[in-house]
């Protein structure tokens, strides 16, 4: 009896795989090489976060200290030769010389103050954040409180002061109690920020493109985002001084740069897209619709680190937004 093999069909795949067709509507983006990248913000977080040696500071602080000693010996060997050769021209020195130094301790208070407004805002921020972290009521209502003693003498919030103090008695958890203060009391200093935002951003943006100037845009980028920064500070409370708004802006630009926020991205496509349209027709008008748009991201930091809550119960602004509103029509006519 004989064995027959058994013999199956056998199926041999001699088709190779088919690349997928590419059409318009799949076809990766043309690549500009000539999109602008806005240089001169990029030239103002630098100057902003360039660390600083300990080395440095300790010098600094030594030259101040005997720059300060000199001129306080010079001043006074000054103002005892006048009263040993003439005591009458002697007494006016000594009186100028006194109310000089009045002035600079009143500036020196006032540096502390400003200080003190910042740490308070640090205080509130911290306080708020654990309060919604761990859904504590009484911490809550301890910020609350807070930031009622924070806005009680601002005109501009007097019936969002008087809201929060007729209703805080009905809300019996954290999230709500800080959402109304969150709408009752920052809502109206969101809409004043912005449009101090917006100003800032479109006049870093008209700057940059009408002013041929070697550094025009540097200088107006630093100084316009300085004053922004500012005055988002004392909009929220923290009213900053001098030195207050330098250590202000170099924690926003700090934050910025860690984060890669100081950059071209996701949240300014539009800008950019808009920024390389104006590029073919003139490079600085490109480089402002960008600078504009880093300023807008600038502000919108700002208004985070000074604002008491997080956004929350009030949605966050948009880059885009902002840009959208502050640079319309101001290169319709050359666009």
């Amino acid at each position: 009896m004989s064995h027959e093999k058994r013999r199956g069909p056998v199926m041999i795949d001699l088709e190779e795989e088919i690349a997928p067709e590419v059409t318009p509507a799949t076809a990766p983006p043309v690549p500009e090489p000539g999109l602008p990248q806005g240089a001169a913000m990029h030239s103002v977080a630098a100057m902003a976060t360039r660390p600083r040696s300990k080395l440095a500071r300790w010098f600094f602080a030594a030259l101040g200290a005997l720059v300060t000693f000199m001129l306080s010996v010079a001043a006074w060997s000054w103002v005892a030769g006048l009263l040993a050769a003439n005591p009458l021209l002697g007494m006016i020195a000594g009186v100028l010389l006194a109310l000089v130094l009045a002035l600079l301790l009143a500036i020196a208070v006032k540096e502390a103050w400003a200080f003190r407004r910042l740490a308070r805002l640090d205080h509130i921020q911290r306080d708020a954040g654990a309060a919604l972290g761990a859904q504590d009521l009484t911490l809550a209502q301890s910020v609350s409180a807070q930031m009622l003693a924070l806005y009680a003498g601002r005109d501009e919030l007097a019936s969002g002061v008087a809201r929060v103090k007729a209703r805080e008695g009905e809300v019996f958890d954290a999230d709500g109690l800080l959402a109304l203060s969150e709408r009752e009391l920052l809502a109206p200093l969101d809409r004043l920020a912005l449009r101090e935002v917006e100003g800032a951003a479109r006049q870093v943006a008209t700057v940059t493109a009408v002013v041929p100037l070697a550094l025009a845009d540097v200088t107006a980028a630093l100084t316009s985002n300085l004053r922004m920064i500012r005055r988002v500070a004392e909009i929220y409370g923290g009213r900053s001084g001098t030195m207050g708004a330098w250590r202000l802006t170099r924690s926003v630009f700090t934050h910025l740069v860690a984060t890669g926020a100081v950059a071209v991205g996701d949240d300014l496509i539009g800008s950019v897209a808009g920024g390389g349209v104006l590029s073919r027709v003139s490079r600085r008008f490109g480089e402002g619709v960008v600078n504009g748009a880093l300023t807008a991201r600038v502000g919108v930091a700002a208004i985070e680190v000074c604002r008491p809550l997080p956004f929350r119960a009030v949605e966050r602004p948009s880059v885009s937004g902002l840009v959208g509103r502050a640079l319309t029509g101001l290169f319709g006519s050359r666009g």
